[in-house]
């Protein structure tokens, strides 16, 4: 199996490319930062070669009583929480508006298998889905308000969808890893830990060299 990993920043590139340690069957990607970019990005990857699976790798916001700052998440589905429309009764999805669908159905088998593995190095790992948002959360009433539409939303990152998509639009199985550097909600960069995510983000990467066969 050959995989791609886009990460958005250099950082998580390099904390993936510690993990993985060497092994020719990955490729890790810069995506950019935001849904749009890792779309453009990704499509340009795997236009240029063939993968048998992409993966969306980085850290991220965990929701409160979901995942704690300093775990792992694999996505259960990867949503675009915010593509829709603001009306006088809430927020409505692209897909009840009926133009499409904000939700990208991960490799269910191979994301049970790497969190199973995960849990058996002795990771703390949470199984759920992963939202992606053009606009970071910065406050606890919009973090509440997105956990509500999302039941059992674990974390919050801002290019997941994007890679998603183009990985969906070529039938190739895709996957979201995220490491927990802080809560969805009010921004205190003070308590967040993204050195600790970027540790867990590598060892997250070690755990998937020995899953993928």
């Amino acid at each position: 199996m050959r995989a791609l990993v886009m990460t958005a920043v250099e950082a998580e590139r390099e904390a993936v490319l510690r993990g993985l340690n060497g092994d020719s069957r990955f490729e890790v990607s810069l995506a950019g930062v935001g849904p749009i970019a890792a779309a453009i990005n990704t499509a340009t990857m795997l236009a240029s070669a063939n993968y048998d699976l992409v993966v969306s790798a980085g850290i991220g916001g965990g929701f409160v009583g979901q995942a704690e700052v300093g775990s792992l998440v694999v996505a259960s589905e990867i949503i675009a929480a915010d593509l829709g429309v603001q009306t006088q009764e809430g927020f409505m999805s692209l897909d009840e508006l009926g133009f499409g669908s904000t939700r990208v159905q991960v490799s269910s088998a191979l994301a049970a298998r790497l969190t199973a593995a995960m849990l058996t190095a002795g990771l703390p790992v949470h199984s759920g889905p992963v939202l992606t948002v053009s606009t970071a959360t910065g406050t606890a009433a919009a973090a509440s308000e997105l956990a509500t539409r999302v039941p059992g939303a674990a974390a919050e990152a801002m290019e997941g969808y994007g890679v998603a998509a183009a990985a969906n639009g070529r039938g190739i199985p895709v996957l979201e890893i995220r490491a927990i550097s802080n809560a969805v909600g009010p921004r205190d960069r003070e308590a967040w830990r993204i050195g600790d995510a970027l540790k867990a983000l590598e060892a997250a990467s070690s755990v998937i060299v020995e899953v993928l066969e």
